[in-house]
Formats: structure tokens, C-alpha cells, sequence
């Protein structure tokens, strides 16, 4: 996990863990992934 989020977010775990504006910025991140993937998802199922 540690790993993941460091290659994700730039972040190790225990930064995230340890800084509120760290756990801001990777879930404000985060939640603009999960935002694209569902428009991405939304365009496929359109044009089938």
C-alpha cells in the first residue's frame, strides 16, 4: 500500500497518516480520479 501511494499520490503512508493537509490533497485527488472514470464510463455506455 505503502508503495501505491507513493507512485499515485506522491505521498508515503505515513506522511498521509501524519498531515491533514497531505490526506486533503490526496483525497481531493482521489476524488477527481473517481469523477474521470465515471464519465469515462458514462461515454462508453452511451455510444454502445
Amino acid at each position: 500500500m505503502e508503495k501505491a501511494m507513493q507512485l499515485s499520490h506522491g505521498v508515503g503512508y505515513a506522511e498521509y497518516s501524519r498531515k491533514l493537509d497531505k490526506r486533503l490533497q490526496v483525497e481531493k485527488e482521489r476524488e477527481k480520479d473517481y469523477q474521470a472514470s465515471k464519465d469515462i464510463l458514462r461515454d462508453i455506455n452511451q455510444h454502445r
